[in-house]
């Protein structure tokens, strides 16, 4: 199993070297926060945005988008052993904190069974819901909410 990983990881990347160069060309290049600074050298972070105090759900821009997260999660601890977003979130905790239950959808399996618990695949949080804050966008946006969201 692992030999197999091992191997697909050096096809694309055999795969990328190869097609990178010619994609370069073609599209204009991304401006990176490092700025020309190389990978192996030290650069200086951007200043990190701040996250936005407690407030009202964030309303969505388009069907199935995941819920933006309405408060600071800087020092939440999400692991295999532990989920801080659980701690108000799970079905039996949410009143308590009056914080928004977690969908019917994160306990279904890929096959649609429904689990007991948090589906492992719907377990880390922050792989789909990011925290919301106040910033320019990185690149310029002309995106516009469908009609059946902003009716609502």
């Amino acid at each position: 199993m692992k030999t197999t990983m091992m191997m697909g990881q050096v096809l694309a990347l055999c795969a990328m070297a190869y097609l990178l160069p010619a994609l370069a060309q073609e599209a204009e290049q991304p401006k990176s926060l490092r700025g020309n600074v190389p990978l192996d050298q030290e650069s200086s972070a951007p200043q990190l945005k701040q996250w936005q105090r407690d407030r009202d759900p964030i309303p969505r821009d388009y069907v199935q988008q995941p819920p933006l997260i309405p408060h600071n999660i800087a020092s939440y601890q999400i692991t295999r052993n532990a989920n801080k977003c659980l701690d108000c979130h799970s079905w039996s905790r949410y009143k308590e904190f009056g914080a928004t239950k977690i969908s019917l959808t994160h306990f279904k399996d890929r096959s649609g069974t429904e689990l007991a618990d948090v589906s492992p695949r719907r377990y880390f949080c922050t792989t789909c819901h990011v925290p919301q804050v106040d910033a320019k966008p990185l690149v310029e946006n002309t995106f516009k909410p469908i009609r059946s969201v902003t009716q609502h």
